[in-house]
């Protein structure tokens, strides 16, 4: 648990939030948004370290923690559904001026949707990225890839095809429920600390993993196959991002980010030679990377690609 921190509940249409906060609520905000099949609980490392500089908070997605789950259909697990929810706890938690957001996983996927929506322009500061692709450009990269293949091109569209098996696996009816309430889920913790090299110390398994993961795959079912197949080319990022790249990620190609300047003006990238997990394995040097790209971003060093810089010091933090 995080030193401070407060808990509430976040009505959003259908579903209740489970939204978690610490820290002074008058200083920047930092958004955290965590991936599959994690719950918030996932940035508690990385929280508690930033959470003496800044307003962090975090919320349990539809379906995971301690948030209610909606009805098992794809309409409830949309992304539009999601950002519907991100702006109930902007409206209820954060009043102070726009967030930094931060997101792994599917946390990214849905933070790539939100920094390149109309919606969320103005309500957000910069957005840091960590292990998960916007899945408009992940569409229209392995297009690049097929429609005038290279040699190259094709391993690497071949390389993030063998990644993604488990894209696929979701697709199936039931299934991958009745594991994931079953053995998988039973077995999860201990794989991941495997393939992550994690001390059961450093690990954040929820008591509502198997549950979380088996609503998550809805996920998969509701957004993939239809942005892969219509990738929309307008979803620019109107903030400035950091790209952090995991260089040994079992699950997404570095490659995937070649081309994502085009939608990215503002873009800094950075690697770290780790796994997928770096809220867990890498606490440190993720919360070192946030924070910096944050006051870099706030200092003016790093400025938006849609507003220039203003010499007038504002009255509240971005």
């Amino acid at each position: 648990m995080i030193p401070g921190a407060t808990e509430h509940r976040v009505p959003a249409g259908d579903v209740e939030l489970d939204v978690v906060e610490a820290g002074d609520a008058t200083r920047p905000t930092l958004l955290f948004l965590h991936g599959y099949p994690d719950c918030k609980q996932v940035w508690e490392p990385v929280m508690s370290r930033l959470a003496d500089r800044y307003h962090v908070v975090a919320y349990d997605v539809r379906g995971a923690g301690q948030s209610t789950a909606p009805a098992p259909r794809a309409e409830n697990y949309l992304l539009e559904r999601l950002e519907d929810d991100v702006l109930a706890v902007l409206d209820a938690l954060a009043p102070y001026g726009p967030v930094h957001l931060v997101g792994h996983d599917w946390g990214s996927v849905q933070g790539w949707e939100f920094a390149t929506s109309p919606r969320l322009c103005g309500g957000l500061a910069s957005f840091t990225s960590i292990s998960g692709p916007c899945l408009d450009h992940f569409g229209l990269w392995m297009r690049a890839r097929l429609r005038r293949p290279t040699l190259r091109h094709l391993v690497q569209a071949a390389g993030q095809g063998m990644r993604s098996w488990y894209v696929y696996a979701f697709q199936v009816p039931r299934v991958p429920e009745l594991l994931w309430r079953g053995p998988l889920g039973r077995h999860w913790p201990a794989v991941r600390r495997a393939l992550e090299r994690l001390p059961a110390a450093d690990d954040r398994p929820s008591a509502t993993l198997p549950e979380d993961a088996a609503n998550g795959t809805w996920l998969y079912r509701a957004n993939v196959r239809t942005r892969m197949r219509h990738p929309r080319r307008d979803r620019v990022a109107t903030v400035p991002v950091q790209l952090i790249v995991p260089l040994l990620d079992p699950y997404l190609s570095p490659h995937l980010y070649d081309d994502l300047d085009q939608w990215a003006p503002v873009l800094r990238r950075r690697t770290v030679r780790a796994g997928h997990w770096l809220p867990l394995t890498r606490p440190d040097e993720l919360a070192e990377l946030i924070g910096g790209f944050v006051d870099e971003v706030r200092s003016g060093l790093v400025t938006s690609p849609t507003r220039p810089p203003k010499p007038a010091v504002r009255s509240v933090p971005r």
